[in-house]
């Protein structure tokens, strides 16, 4: 699609660099060149970007769009497509639509029945998630906590057991009171991750228990972008009755096979260790 041939007319959302200006695709410059608009998040930052990969406006206007952008700068946009013009849309950093602006458009663009396609790229989540130490088989993005204390303990709770990863983004000047708010719901000894200023000079990953990163960060100021990412539900915290219950429930409908299957991932547990369980079960009941 990109490449020396022109764009054809649609929504090309495209992923820009959390730190390192190099952390950028071919392809998505090949798209900001030939793109006959281009909406940025922050338009000084895409004018910088464009700057330093020497790609010219060529006459082109950059257009503004964000989080306090009306209908009519979506309406524009669309117009835009429906007239046969490719429109590229960048972030501040980062890929549009994760916890960036963005939605509004690519819903604009679908709801006209316009193509709306991704320059994929670099993305604070999977970056973060790729060196945090922490599974990736499975994961939760759950964007920015509230900065209220209650009511971010209250999400908190609904997130606890989740058997999955979770990934927060999160304020440096919250960052200690969330660690706080997170041992108090999911406890002290909960693996987690901080990952900060990812792709930048000063990249750090600190990694630990909730209670270990909490008093830390608790005594030393934090300072930039900030991923935060917590172990899923305690599988190490699963007894053996606690497998065997959930065992027997689901082998009074399920095959060993299947309800061996069922229960290792309900519990994040290894499908082998718990088909064993399962099998020496069975034979006791025989």
């Amino acid at each position: 699609m990109a490449g020396s041939l022109p764009l054809t007319a649609g929504l090309y959302l495209v992923a820009t660099p959390i730190g390192s200006a190099r952390d950028i695709t071919l392809r998505a410059l090949d798209v900001l060149r030939m793109a006959d608009v281009i909406a940025a998040e922050d338009t000084r930052t895409a004018r910088k970007l464009m700057e330093i990969h020497g790609v010219p406006l060529n006459g082109r206007r950059l257009v503004a769009f964000h989080d306090h952008s009306g209908d009519g700068t979506v309406a524009h946009l669309v117009a835009q497509v429906q007239d046969g013009k490719s429109v590229a849309y960048v972030s501040e950093a980062g890929t549009p639509l994760v916890a960036d602006p963005g939605y509004e458009l690519s819903q604009g663009m679908i709801a006209a029945g316009l193509p709306v396609t991704a320059a994929p790229g670099a993305s604070a989540v999977l970056t973060a998630l790729t060196i945090g130490g922490l599974p990736t088989d499975r994961f939760l993005f759950n964007g920015f906590l509230p900065s209220a204390h209650a009511a971010r303990q209250t999400e908190l709770a609904g997130l606890r057991d989740v058997p999955a990863t979770l990934v927060f983004y999160e304020s440096p000047k919250r960052l200690a009171d969330c660690l706080v708010d997170m041992m108090a719901v999911f406890g002290p000894n909960r693996r987690a991750a901080i990952c900060r200023e990812l792709t930048k000079k000063f990249e750090e990953v600190r990694r630990g228990s909730l209670s270990e990163l909490a008093a830390y960060y608790g005594e030393n100021d934090v300072r930039g972008e900030v991923v935060v990412l917590v172990d899923r539900a305690g599988a190490q915290e699963t007894g053996v009755a606690d497998v065997e219950g959930a065992l027997r429930e689901a082998m009074q409908t399920m095959r060993i096979k299947d309800a061996a299957t069922l229960v290792a991932g309900a519990l994040n547990l290894p499908r082998r260790e718990v088909y064993q369980i399962a099998l020496s079960m069975a034979q006791a009941d025989d």
